[in-house]
C-alpha cells in the first residue's frame, strides 16, 4: 500500500476510532464525523479507476481499518464505488443483507450486480454489533457489468480486516503481558504466558502473510485459489488468537470496559463472513482434485498458481 495513504488512514482512525465511537456505532449511531473526514481526504475513492490507487491499496487500507476496528462499510464502500460509480455512501448486499444498509445511499446486490435506491431495511446485526440490515426492494438504477469476482474480492476484505484486528490484538496481548504483575513480576516471565504469546505472534504472523499472498495474486490466475487459502488460514488464525489473547488477559479481557471484545467480536464475526474455512477449503480442495494426483504438486508449487 502507498506509505501516504497508509500514514493518512492511520492517523484519522486513531484519532477517531475510540471506545466511545466503537460503542455508539453498536447501537446503531453511523459515524458521521469519521465518514465525513474519510471522504474529505478523499480516501473513499481508494481502489477506483479514477483515483490513481489500485485494489491493492484498496485491501491494505482495509488492513489498516482493521487494526482500528472502523465503524463503517469501508470493504461494501469501496468495492461499489469501484464495480460502479456510485455517488454518495454505498454498501453491497450478499443474500439481501448489506452492512449498514439502513445509512446506505445505494445498494449493489452481489448475485446480480443491480443497483437499488429507495428501498426499505430490516434492522440487524452481526456478532460483533455490527449493522447487517436485510434490503427490501427499492428501484433499480443502474447495473454493474463486472461482478464476476465480487464473491472472492467480499472474502479477501475479511481476510484483510481480520490481519488487521489481529495484530491489534496481540500489541494488546503482549502489552497486557508486560504491564500487569503478578507475584513480584510481569505476567510476561511466565514461561505458559511466553508460549501463548509465541502463538498468537506465529498465527498473527501467518494471517499477515497469507492476507499479502492473496493481495499479490490481484489480476492473476492464481486470485480464486489464493483467496481460498487466506480465507481458510486467516479464519483459523482468528479462533486461535481471539482464545489465547483472552486468556493473557484473565478476567480483565472478559469485561465489557476493556477494548478487547472490540477486535475479538469482529474476528469472530468476520471468519463466518463471506464464507468460513470449511467453504473455501472445500473449493479448493475440489479445484485441486479435478486437476487428478499427478498435478498437486504442481499446483502448490507453481507460480501461476
Amino acid at each position: 500500500m502507498d506509505a501516504l495513504l497508509a500514514d493518512t488512514a492511520e492517523r484519522i482512525f486513531r484519532d477517531h476510532c475510540d471506545k466511545a465511537l466503537l460503542e455508539a456505532a453498536e447501537t446503531g449511531s453511523f459515524p458521521e464525523a469519521l465518514w465525513d473526514v474519510f471522504c474529505e481526504t478523499g480516501l473513499h475513492h481508494v481502489g477506483s479507476a479514477a483515483s490513481g490507487t489500485s485494489l491493492a491499496d484498496l485491501f491494505g487500507l482495509l488492513q489498516v481499518a482493521g487494526r482500528h476496528a472502523v465503524p463503517l462499510p469501508l470493504a461494501e464502500t469501496l468495492l461499489a464505488n469501484r464495480l460502479c460509480d456510485i455517488d454518495g455512501l454505498a454498501t453491497i448486499a450478499t443474500s439481501g443483507v448489506a452492512p449498514w444498509g439502513r445509512r446506505a445511499d445505494a445498494v449493489l446486490h452481489a448475485e446480480t450486480g443491480t443497483v437499488v435506491m429507495d428501498f426499505d431495511h430490516a434492522t440487524g446485526t452481526n456478532l460483533a454489533g455490527e449493522p447487517r440490515d436485510r434490503i427490501l426492494g427499492g428501484t433499480e438504477r443502474a447495473r454493474a457489468t463486472d461482478v464476476a469476482d465480487v464473491a472472492e474480492l467480499l472474502a479477501l476484505s475479511r481476510v484483510a480486516l481480520m490481519s488487521g484486528a489481529l495484530s491489534r490484538a496481540l500489541e494488546l496481548a503482549i502489552g497486557y503481558a508486560m504491564e500487569r504483575h503478578q507475584f513480584g513480576r510481569p505476567l510476561s516471565k511466565f514461561q505458559a504466558i511466553q508460549h501463548n504469546l509465541a502463538v498468537l505472534a506465529g498465527e498473527t504472523a501467518a494471517a499477515q502473510r497469507a492476507a499479502d499472498g492473496a493481495i499479490e495474486a490481484l489480476s492473476t490466475p492464481r486470485f480464486a485459489d489464493q483467496v481460498a487459502a487466506a480465507k481458510s488460514r486467516v479464519g483459523e488464525a482468528a479462533g486461535i488468537a481471539a482464545e489465547i489473547a483472552h486468556q493473557v488477559h484473565g478476567a480483565m479481557g472478559f469485561t465489557h470496559e476493556h477494548t478487547l471484545h472490540h477486535f475479538t467480536r469482529r474476528l469472530w464475526a468476520w471468519r463466518d463472513e463471506h464464507g468460513a474455512e470449511s467453504l473455501w477449503q472445500a473449493r479448493l480442495g475440489r479445484r485441486i482434485a479435478a486437476g487428478g494426483a499427478d498435478a498437486v504438486w504442481e499446483f502448490i508449487t507453481s507460480a501461476d498458481r
